[in-house]
């Protein structure tokens, strides 16, 4: 049998890249899903790169270059694609604008959370004793605070509950990481613990490894397999928490930065009049980028579900060998 490891070691880099490993890996639905996936959050990610070049207007905006007002709650014209507010925004200046915002929160509370989480559940899992039994204790009571509600306590506190565009972004993403921090070190604590009495890391340890190289060369490799699912699922809970501040009035105020929950917010007086632009394509954004995170998710828990890999293997043998079955039949 050939050594698999070896093959992958010379494939070209294009193909060992991460989201291109799990499309290989992946069949059926759960390339999709995951295609589907990607492709949305790709789109977003290139809204919130170009958006002054995309939206017509600033977020704030409330007269064009000829000095004129915009109308309040006009509906969409050539001029406002998604008509404006009440206030007198462009709701598709604003809605591009929101996905920066939304995209900053998400990349901020998951890079922090899973900084802080993976090296706290390495350093507590391998080394045990005393801080094992505190950290434990203490991921423990934090994981019990409700997520939004520990967002308002943090950003009444970072801003007195009237945020600027930095604080806003920087209150939702500690509150955030505080709350799913413990997410992050309970999977690598438990992956420690295993992973510290295993053979190779015993070897390490008797040929006298310093114990931090043994912790970032063995244990860290092989204890974050499963991360890359929850990261997908805290980012969701990201954006669903940064649209509840705002839609609180705790978030980012309109002149500091467009939110989509602020916008949503605003919306709610405008629907008992038929002014349904100005809720309507906030919150779709809302949907999709999370539809599109959640899917990435849940083909990422698919593919690494083992009953998969046994139906991808079985179909890879299975077409072997009738191209196998072909080539015999037609030399003969």
């Amino acid at each position: 049998m050939a050594d698999t490891s070896l093959v992958d070691r010379h494939e070209p880099l294009w193909k060992r890249l991460p989201v291109v490993v799990q499309l290989r890996r992946s069949t059926g639905w759960q390339r999709a899903m995951l295609v589907t996936g990607v492709v949305i959050c790709a789109l977003y990610l290139v809204v919130a790169i170009a958006a002054p070049l995309i939206a017509p207007y600033g977020f704030g905006q409330l007269q064009g270059a000829d000095g004129q007002g915009f109308p309040r709650t006009a509906p969409p014209s050539p001029e406002h694609i998604w008509g404006t507010t009440v206030g007198g925004f462009d709701v598709f200046s604003r809605t591009v604008f929101g996905a920066r915002t939304a995209v900053l929160v998400v990349i901020v509370a998951v890079v922090v959370s899973i900084s802080v989480g993976v090296v706290l559940g390495m350093v507590s899992g391998y080394i045990g004793g005393w801080l094992d039994r505190v950290l434990v204790v203490v991921a423990d009571a934090i994981y019990a605070f409700p997520s939004l509600l520990l967002a308002i306590v943090v950003s009444i506190v970072i801003s007195g509950g009237n945020s600027s565009y930095t604080g806003g972004i920087v209150a939702a993403a500690i509150s955030i990481t505080v709350v799913y921090v413990p997410q992050y070190f309970r999977v690598v604590r438990a992956e420690a613990v295993r992973l510290k009495n295993e053979a190779f890391v015993e070897s390490a340890r008797v040929i006298g490894t310093n114990p931090w190289r043994i912790m970032t060369r063995h244990v860290l490799r092989n204890s974050t397999r499963s991360l890359p699912l929850i990261l997908t699922l805290n980012a969701s809970d990201a954006i669903l928490t940064l649209a509840g501040l705002g839609f609180l009035g705790f978030g980012i105020g309109p002149t500091a930065g467009a939110e989509w929950g602020y916008d949503l917010s605003r919306a709610l007086s405008d629907v008992a009049s038929g002014v349904w632009w100005t809720g309507v394509f906030p919150g779709v954004a809302i949907v999709v980028l999370v539809l599109g995170v959640t899917f990435i998710g849940e083909s990422l828990n698919d593919i690494s579900d083992p009953r998969l890999r046994a139906r991808r293997r079985l179909k890879q043998l299975v077409s072997t060998k009738q191209r196998g079955t072909g080539t015999e039949g037609a030399a003969a």
